[in-house]
């Protein structure tokens, strides 16, 4: 496994000198933002000429590799919400946000194959969350899984025809959020062999799964890793519960993203799990601590993830006793 850094850490940098910053700290590899706006790629730019060859080398000469390229923002689109609430990322009617938010999806695995990057990483979005409880429509979320194949069927076999996976980042206020849904995503494309997953271990625990159990379960389908922490905090928890509303630097908020080796998460379980099922990618290193700065989160990350990597897989002993056969 590596230690990668997601960039968008620091979108108001130019993407040479963040890149020059991970290299500098460790990391080995930067997964990149792509959705429109993000500051650092175009990616209708990105997909003319020699640009994309232009960014490889830069990446290279820091003796980097891309691992995959983010579209988390204009992805949320193509289910919802529609209203308000996602204005920020691009204003219209219902069925302008799904086009744009489509249109860029396509567009960043167009970027990722013209780059030789083998995944984009993005939300699926849900039109509205609280169908997930079955009152007062018991039918609802029934109806979503319906638009979940209608929509993003199409789009996985554009993805297949450029060579590219698509890894959902399961988050609470998306369709897919937790370990049933994510197996029933699979089922609801047909097995499609471009649908998979970022495992990004804050967002589980969030909700109160088992990192580890979504790792055993999904293992062959988990084609990235963001290297991100959750705190639940207990004290916290009796007053305000897990979901609780508010400022993310309240300080009796229940729950805290944190930087890795700070949380709640069991680091050196989820990577053992991870080379398990034969994982031997990318932890990409995302900040969201509120506790801390982005420039403790670059040192303290990498001093503790990096000992933690599991570089290859037990190779099974030879010797008589086992007779050729794995302990």
């Amino acid at each position: 496994m590596k230690l990668g850094f997601f960039t968008a850490n620091y979108t108001e940098r130019p993407l040479e000198e963040v890149a020059r910053l991970a290299a500098d700290n460790g990391y080995e590899a930067i997964e990149i933002p792509a959705y429109e706006d993000n500051g650092q790629i175009d990616t209708k730019e990105l997909i003319k000429g020699n640009n994309a060859k232009d960014l490889k080398a830069m990446v290279k000469s820091h003796g980097l590799f891309i691992s995959a390229l983010s579209n988390h923002a204009d992805s949320l689109l193509i289910m919802g919400p529609y209203g308000a609430d996602t204005d920020t990322i691009h204003k219209g009617s219902k069925e302008e946000k799904i086009k744009f938010g489509t249109e860029s999806l396509l567009r960043t695995a167009q970027a990722a194959n013209a780059l030789e990057v083998p995944v984009v990483i993005g939300f699926t979005g849900v039109e509205n969350f609280g169908r997930y409880f079955p009152f007062p429509y018991a039918q609802g979320w029934e109806v979503m899984e319906k638009e979940f194949a209608d929509r993003f069927g199409p789009i996985l076999d554009k993805f297949e025809e450029y060579g590219v996976k698509f890894a959902v980042e399961p988050h609470p206020n998306n369709f897919i959020y937790d370990i049933h849904t994510a197996e029933k995503a699979i089922k609801l494309v047909n097995d499609h062999p471009c649908l998979g997953y970022n495992v990004d271990p804050a967002n589980l625990i969030y909700l109160g799964l088992k990192v580890e159990n979504f790792i055993d379960r999904l293992g062959s389908r988990i084609f990235h890793v963001h290297a991100k922490d959750g705190e639940i905090v207990e004290h916290n928890l009796p007053v305000g519960g897990i979901l609780m509303q508010g400022d993310w630097q309240r300080l009796d908020r229940a729950f805290r993203f944190r930087i890795p080796g700070w949380g709640s998460v069991n680091w050196k379980t989820v990577i053992t799990e991870l080379s398990m099922v034969g994982y031997n990618y990318v932890l990409s290193y995302e900040h969201e601590d509120v506790t801390m700065s982005r420039a403790d989160g670059v040192e303290k990350a990498a001093a503790f993830l990096k000992p933690l990597l599991i570089k290859a897989p037990y190779e099974g002993r030879k010797d008589k006793l086992f007779q050729g056969k794995t302990a």
